[in-house]
């Protein structure tokens, strides 16, 4: 059996990103991009206008050495805060923690005066609308990198 990855085997650091037009969102939404949660992860403050998720992703900035190394993929448990939230309206995503949820990616609808939507889209039909003053989100590694379950690097039909 093989070992978890470690973060020597990799960039030394965890991933710590900050996304605050939409050239850095796009980058940050690849990264996120097959992330898996469950409802129970994810947290709204309205008061400190905050949305969390507590994400599982996979570590697409590694696949690339992983398939040179021959070695195996990894995930990594993420925290994706954004902040500035001025509403959240969910369609189609349960807040329960049985079901889980796989992030496809997070769009950006520019309103007025900077303002906007974040649409985060998963698998399934599911969305979290966010609106918000601005683009502000944070992205932070907050475990060791693992081994990948499944062993593999998810796909999607073309």
């Amino acid at each position: 059996m093989a070992e978890d990855a470690r973060f020597a085997d990799a960039d030394p650091r965890p991933l710590a990103l900050r996304a605050e037009d939409e050239a850095d969102l796009r980058i940050l939404s690849s990264l996120v991009q097959d992330a898996v949660l469950t409802g129970a992860d994810i947290s709204h403050d309205a008061k400190a206008r905050r949305l969390s998720l507590l994400i599982t992703r996979f570590r697409w900035e590694d696949a690339a050495d992983a398939r040179m190394q021959n070695r195996e993929f990894e995930r990594v448990r993420s925290v994706l805060v954004i902040s500035d939230v001025m509403r959240v309206v969910s369609d189609g995503v349960g807040h329960d923690g049985d079901t889980v949820l796989s992030l496809l990616a997070i769009r950006w609808q520019a309103g007025e005066d900077g303002t906007g939507r974040l649409s985060l889209d998963f698998a399934g039909d599911g969305t979290i609308l966010a609106d918000v003053e601005c683009i502000n989100l944070d992205l932070r590694d907050v475990t060791r990198p693992h081994r990948a379950v499944s062993g593999k690097a998810p796909r999607h039909p073309d």
